[in-house]
């Protein structure tokens, strides 16, 4: 141990105390044994440090700092020097602050489109994942403070996130959720990494010694701090033998009490305790910045950041008669409550207070477009108004061109709740029909954090997504719009025609006890293109204002290089794309797969030798028999595209490896054709390897301290008093447009009895608790 003495001076009491929080935010201090408090905050997409009252969920406003783009807009860059420079300006910025760890990037795989926190996430594809949080660690740690990625393991979900189980075979484990962040560690070194809430396969995630032990720091070699999401402990001591060395935030001393009756018990071996306090003592000093020289943060700068990024991230989806950019002179209407009031960013851990905020409106009235006219167009929560519709038609008339500015609300994307559906809001929808009508030459600009069904997509002649643009946004995408800037976003992520078409549509969300994934590896692409199944727009799909041609490709045993010329005539960036597909295999798998990219800049005409290298390792399968990755003999088509439906160029090599013995496509008839919406337990069961639990609770048993308030509307009277007075509260805060504190509250429907004393240090003791529980279950 590197802190052996300094802990051998310490009371029992003393190293427990350290394996909690002092506060919401800080670490313990040890005054008398020079053992500083650091602080954590949040910074998915920019620093959250709270000035007054703290809470998890951003209901407190925090001191303002850049708002960038969310890592589902980043991602859409694809541009990996970009990441790390937002990653090392948000880092910057918590240096300024004295914030030792920034909680962040968030790097869960986009399982399905309805994820309230996908808008956090970088993308469905585990290697592009990878790739781009490893940039973003890289960048917050520049700064010689750490980033946190999150949230380990297999957190797909926000409906019962602090319960429930996430059923997933070891294959899929390995090859989709725990790709990203075994890249992070190995490539980036994080110092410290977060704990997911939900169960993986019956434990819970910060108490898995699979995941911890065994895999992140055995098999991955971390060395770092593990630490809790916040209220994410279960039972403490497991957490500690998992190597979960710090629980955040403070519980008053609740847990720590138990490590010190565990080991006096005997139940607990202390030099387990004493390997965690020199984990966190390492990260301690690593990273404490009270004798450091602060950082002076230029924030018009970073501002000018956070506008590059979102114009980096910004996907041009439909130009149909190169109605974009606009012409000078052209007579315009813009229409839209975004357009003035943007939506840039989610809500929840995640909320920036912006240092400043553009909106697209005022960059347009600037330029030299003939704005004819702005309109609201639609109440922003939703709502009918007759009013405003007729409003914005009648504008629409007088209008070449008509800009849309549409999208999702506050309310519809946020930690603790999922989507309900990929729909915009109706009377948007509504307000698209009634402009069409009467105006042919429509663009519609869409924010919101991820996929969409887009019904009008036929209808309109442009189509640009900001996602959430950050706190530049407003600049980026008039930039674009006017031509000031050649967009090159590129999806992230696969937008289905309809819900419907989803894999995990018809199992997804788990509603109670478990969350079976059922479609195993075939999340987004990976189900769309082995099951042939149409899409609105494919993964790393994005238009430009110029022009592209590859040629010349070469392949040298794992390189592979090739030419691109802009062939247009202006300057622009393609994202090359290089997928692998396997001839012929005998098992089961995704007909193609994300092994490697670029983003290159070219002047027109200019001509760039492109360069990318394969490994072993993007050629394999994980066999869990023999707990190794293994390439399957025989011959694999390298693939170079701008997108996985638009291929351009292709050659096949041969690979030596095995003959696979599992995994065989004749014993999984639906596996092997991905078709998966409606996979039978059976089949599931084989790749699982065990009998899958009940997806029921069971309303018969008593309610525990691991169940959930949730669950007491299916108990007595009093059960379903205190569930209908929470869900009371959370309906009337989003009735009277407060979508924040609905979440909040709606917070709480989902939280296990067992956190309500820790959540409140003790002001609502256990003993209330279970006073509460006894009455609930008469």
């Amino acid at each position: 141990m590197k802190h052996q003495d300094l802990i051998g001076r310490m009371t029992l009491e003393e190293k427990a105390s350290l394996m909690s929080g002092q506060n919401f935010w800080n670490t313990k201090a040890i005054e008398r044994l020079g053992i500083p408090s650091i602080m954590l905050t949040d910074g998915p997409h920019g620093l959250r440090k709270q000035g007054g009252r703290a809470d998890h969920l951003g209901l407190n406003k925090s001191l303002p700092a850049t708002c960038y783009p969310t890592a589902a807009t980043l991602a859409n860059s694809w541009d990996k020097s970009l990441i790390y420079d937002v990653g090392k300006d948000i880092g910057k910025e918590a240096r300024s602050e004295k914030v030792s760890v920034l909680l962040g990037p968030g790097l869960n795989i986009k399982r399905n489109p309805l994820c309230g926190r996908n808008f956090e996430y970088f993308s469905e594809d585990p290697y592009l994942t990878g790739e781009l949080a490893s940039e973003m660690v890289k960048g917050i740690q520049s700064n010689g403070i750490s980033a946190c990625p999150k949230h380990y393991a297999v957190n797909s979900q926000e409906h019962m996130r602090m319960t429930i189980d996430e059923i997933v075979d070891e294959r899929s484990l390995r090859e989709i959720y725990l790709t990203g962040f075994e890249k992070v560690v190995k490539e980036s070194n994080p110092y410290t990494i977060m704990s997911s809430y939900n169960k993986v396969n019956g434990e819970f995630a910060n108490e898995n010694q699979y995941l911890a032990n065994d895999i992140l720091y055995s098999e991955w070699g971390f060395d770092g701090v593990v630490v809790t999401d916040w209220g994410g402990n279960n039972d403490r001591v497991a957490g500690l033998r998992a190597h979960n060395q710090l629980e955040m935030p403070s519980t008053n001393g609740i847990t720590d009490k138990e490590i010190v009756n565990a080991i006096n018990e005997g139940t607990l071996d202390e030099s387990i305790l004493n390997q965690a306090v020199d984990h966190l003592l390492s990260l301690i000093f690593k990273v404490h910045l009270d004798d450091k020289e602060p950082l002076q943060v230029d924030y018009n700068q970073h501002h000018n950041k956070a506008v590059e990024a979102a114009r980096q991230s910004i996907v041009l989806l439909k130009n149909e008669s190169n109605i974009l950019p606009l012409k000078d002179g052209k007579r315009v209407a813009v229409i839209g409550d975004f357009a003035k009031n943007p939506r840039y960013q989610g809500a929840g851990s995640s909320l920036i207070n912006p240092y400043k905020l553009s909106n697209s409106l005022d960059y347009l009235q600037g330029s030299k477009l003939n704005i004819v006219g702005y309109a609201q167009g639609y109440k922003r929560m939703g709502g009918k108004s007759s009013k405003l519709v007729q409003e914005a038609t009648s504008l629409s008339k007088s209008a070449e061109v008509v800009l849309l500015f549409i999208g999702l609300d506050e309310s519809t994307e946020a930690e603790g709740v999922d989507r309900n559906d990929l729909k915009i809001a109706h009377n948007q929808l509504e307000l698209v029909e009634s402009i069409i009508q009467v105006n042919d030459n429509v663009v519609v600009v869409l924010s919101g954090g991820g996929a969409l069904e887009l019904p009008f997509a036929d209808k309109v002649k442009g189509i640009i997504h900001t996602y959430l643009s950050g706190q530049g946004g407003g600049e980026a995408v008039a930039d674009i719009l006017l031509g000031n800037c050649n967009p090159s976003g590129k999806l992230s992520e696969t937008f289905p025609l309809h819900y419907s078409d989803v894999p995990s549509y018809s199992y997804y969300p788990g509603q109670q006890a478990t969350s079976e994934h059922k479609e195993g590896l075939f999340i987004g692409y990976r189900y769309y293109e082995t099951a042939n199944v149409p899409v609105r727009y494919p993964f790393g799909y994005g238009l430009s204002y110029t022009t592209f041609e590859f040629s010349n490709l070469m392949i040298d045993k794992f390189t592979v290089s090739f030419d691109l010329t802009n062939t247009g005539e202006v300057a622009g960036a393609e994202i090359v794309q290089l997928y692998i597909e396997m001839l012929d295999s005998r098992i089961f798998r995704a007909r193609k797969e994300l092994k490697g990219f670029d983003k290159v800049y070219l002047d027109p005409g200019e001509t760039k030798r492109v360069t990318l290298t394969l490994t072993k390792r993007d050629f394999s399968f994980f066999n869990p028999v023999i707990n190794d990755w293994e390439v399957e003999s025989g011959n694999y088509k390298i693939q170079i595209g701008s997108s996985i439906q638009e291929i351009h160029m292709e050659e096949t090599v041969q690979m030596d490896g095995v003959s696979p013995s599992i995994f065989i496509k004749s014993e999984f008839p639906h596996y092997s054709i991905a078709d998966v919406k409606q996979i039978p337990d059976s089949e599931f069961e084989k790749i699982l390897g065990r009998r899958l639990p009940s997806k029921h609770w069971d309303s018969n048993k008593d309610l525990g301290m691991n169940d959930t308030i949730n669950q007491a509307q299916y108990k007595n009277w009093i059960g379903k008093l205190f569930y209908n007075s929470i869900m009371f509260f959370h309906f009337f805060f989003k009735k009277i447009g407060r979508p924040l504190t609905a979440n909040n509250v709606y917070f709480i429907i989902n939280m296990p009895f067992r956190q309500v004393d820790r959540f409140t240090g003790g002001k609502v003791s256990k003993k209330n608790v279970e006073t509460l529980l006894r009455w609930i279950n008469r």
